[in-house]
């Protein structure tokens, strides 16, 4: 499954409790939509980290990469490929 669609999956299921038939396009801002807000923002966060084994120091936490599918996937596999060439164990 691509880290997109792990997302959306995420979105859907965690932070859009009940509405099983939203659309989400890859590159629509999530802010813009209201679909998370600081607390969605943070929850999104700790399931990269967890789901991915990565770490999302502060200075990640910007729109540029967590306010879409496309920019949430983009920044996971930068983070994926940086741990790869310092011969970190990454999830697969």
């Amino acid at each position: 499954m691509e880290i997109a669609d792990q997302v959306k999956s995420f979105i859907i299921d965690k932070i859009l409790i009940g509405t099983p038939d939203v659309t989400l396009d890859p590159d629509e801002s999530f802010l813009q939509r209201g679909i998370l807000n600081s607390t969605g923002i943070l929850e999104l966060v700790g399931f990269l980290e967890g789901h991915f084994k990565i770490t999302c120091a502060d200075e990640d936490i910007t729109p540029e990469n967590l306010d879409s599918l496309n920019a949430v996937s983009a920044y996971v596999q930068r983070k994926l490929s940086a741990q790869q060439r310092a011969g970190i164990s990454v999830a697969g």
